[in-house]
């Protein structure tokens, strides 16, 4: 390791917090002229294609085809449903909201790794931080629920945003256990393009295309979420997990909401009250329990952190 090495790594840190927090943002406005949709697919299989021709033509091997059904699978589940999801309630549910309410993935994660088979045990401390978690996401959509004029749209919003959190969560515990690849940029390739030629036919039967306009505003949205969320923010990902602790790495989830809040505060004059501050936080709260529980049974076996693979990309 050169000793520019842990700089860079921090500065790749400091690029994820930032851009996978500001892509919430973008889907918002992109929603503005994209079909939900074809947002997604449009996104990812042009994100996924050209990753997977610059790596060929730099002469790295994408995996072989037999395990090609696992990524598909993965993908799909990770980016049809687990973005496709989100990028579906952001059309009722405020950017920074939502942001909060993905946060809760970690808490499907930790349920569904209690379940599986080798899984990490669901002890008090992570059931203390899922309750506390929980409270955060009532506290933050109750006064939507209780209001006299809420509208379905917003409820089916919030359920769409907890069907991403599972879909997400099934796509890494499945990505961890059937989808291992050596090359992690290659895998993310062909993952992003399996996922995005799933929601371009979701699209196309869905009649999506008839209603696809472009403004600039909108196209910069999905440029921006090709370029910086998808190829910039994945590849810093990948390097900093390179020469970083994945404890240290795994922080970003915990940044991600707050930067989408503000900027959806600033840029879009979305809602930024007190209420939605300490919901906020206690979500990221029990998050930092369920995060300290896993880093102590890690500790506690003897081993050093270990990468997880199939962290949300939004």
């Amino acid at each position: 390791m050169t000793r520019d090495h842990p700089r860079l790594a921090y500065a790749a840190w400091i690029t994820i917090c930032v851009v996978w927090g500001t892509t919430y943002l973008a889907i918002r406005v992109a929603l503005e002229t994209f079909p939900p949709a074809l947002l997604g697919g449009i996104r990812f299989t042009i994100a996924g294609l050209l990753l997977a021709i610059g790596l060929r033509v730099r002469g790295r091997l994408l995996p072989p085809a037999r395990q090609w059904p696992a990524l598909a699978i993965a993908g799909t589940l990770l980016l049809a449903v687990g973005n496709g999801l989100v990028v579906l309630a952001e059309q009722w549910v405020p950017s920074g909201i939502a942001a909060v309410i993905v946060a809760s993935a970690p808490f499907w994660m930790s349920g569904m790794e209690a379940f599986a088979r080798a899984g990490e045990p669901l002890t008090g401390r992570t059931a203390t931080g899922l309750c506390v978690g929980f409270g955060g996401i009532v506290l933050l959509v109750w006064p939507h629920l209780t209001a006299s004029n809420v509208g379905p749209q917003f409820l089916l919003g919030v359920v769409a945003l907890q069907g991403a959190c599972i879909g997400w969560s099934a796509g890494s515990t499945y990505s961890k256990r059937h989808a291992p690849v050596p090359d992690a940029l290659a895998a993310s390739a062909l993952q992003m393009l399996f996922g995005g030629l799933v929601m371009l036919a979701l699209g196309t039967v869905m009649g999506e295309w008839s209603r696809l306009t472009l403004t600039a505003r909108s196209a910069t949205a999905e440029l921006y979420l090709i370029a910086i969320g998808s190829w910039v923010g994945y590849s810093a990902y990948v390097y900093a997990l390179q020469h970083l602790p994945i404890s240290t790495v795994s922080t970003y989830a915990y940044v991600n909401p707050v930067i989408a809040v503000l900027a959806g505060a600033w840029l879009l004059d979305e809602p930024l009250r007190m209420r939605i501050v300490f919901a906020s936080a206690m979500v990221l709260a029990g998050i930092a329990i369920v995060r300290s529980q896993k880093i102590e049974i890690r500790a506690g076996v003897g081993r050093g952190p270990r990468k997880v693979r199939g962290e949300v990309v939004t």
